[in-house]
C-alpha cells in the first residue's frame, strides 16, 4: 500500500538586507526577484520589502521576504523594529567602494547585538561583494585574505553579484545557501513555532515603511 503524500507546507522567512548606501542593495533584490535592472532607482528611504516565492523541495515552498534597509538606518534606534523577527541577513558592499566595505563589520555586529534565532544564537549571513562587472579596488581584500575576513567575522558564506548581468548567478547562489542555513535552523525548532505559515493566508503585500 502507497504511503500517504506528505502534507505540502509554506515557510515565511524575514530576511534582511543591509549596507551602506549605494552598495546596489535594492538592485540585487530586483534582479533576484523580478529579473529586472535599471540605473533609475532611488535611493532607499527607511525599509522597503519584496517577497520572492522559492519552490524549495517537492513538499515546501519559501516565501522569502526580502527587507531591504536603508543604508543609513544602522544609525537609527529604528533598525530594532526593521530586524524584527528576521532568520537570516545579506551584508552588502560595493568592490568599487572601500569605504563600504569597511562598514562591513559594523553592519554585521549590528545584527548579531539585535537579532537571535530561537536558540538565542546570531542569525545565519552572508557577505555579498556587489558590482563585480566593474573592476574591483585593489585595496579591499582578495583571495585568502578576504576568506579569512568572512571566517573571523562568522558569515555562513561569501559571493561575488552583480545586479547588472543577468548572467551573473551569484545572487542565486548566495540566496540558495542562505535559505538553507535557515531551514536547517527552523527543522531543529518545535514545530509550535516553526516558521510554518497557512496557504491560504494572503501573501505580505509590497509596500513601504515609515
Amino acid at each position: 500500500m502507497a504511503a500517504p503524500p506528505k502534507e505540502q507546507q509554506e515557510r515565511l522567512y524575514k530576511v534582511l538586507v543591509v549596507g551602506d548606501n549605494h552598495c546596489g542593495k535594492t538592485s540585487i533584490i530586483k534582479r533576484y526577484v523580478h529579473n529586472v535592472f535599471s540605473t533609475a532607482y532611488k535611493a532607499t528611504i527607511g525599509v522597503d520589502f519584496a517577497l520572492k516565492v522559492l519552490p524549495w523541495d517537492e513538499n515546501t515552498t519559501i516565501r522569502l521576504q526580502l527587507w531591504d534597509i536603508a543604508g543609513q538606518e544602522r544609525y537609527s534606534n529604528m533598525t530594532r523594529v526593521y530586524y524584527r523577527e528576521a532568520v537570516g541577513a545579506f551584508v552588502v558592499f560595493d568592490c568599487t567602494r572601500p569605504r563600504t566595505f569597511e562598514q562591513v563589520t559594523k553592519w554585521k555586529q549590528d545584527i548579531d547585538q539585535k537579532v537571535l534565532d530561537a536558540s538565542d544564537n546570531p542569525v545565519p549571513v552572508v557577505l555579498l561583494m556587489n558590482k563585480c562587472d566593474l573592476a574591483k579596488d585593489p585595496s579591499i581584500p582578495s583571495g585568502e585574505e578576504l576568506q579569512r575576513f568572512v571566517t573571523e567575522n562568522k558569515f555562513v558564506g561569501f559571493f561575488e553579484t552583480s545586479a547588472r548581468e543577468p548572467s551573473h548567478k551569484g545572487i542565486e547562489e548566495a540566496a540558495r545557501l542562505l535559505v538553507g542555513e535557515i531551514v536547517k535552523r527552523d527543522a531543529a525548532r518545535p514545530a509550535a513555532v516553526a516558521n510554518v505559515v497557512n496557504p491560504d493566508r494572503p501573501a505580505p503585500a509590497k509596500g513601504g515603511c515609515c
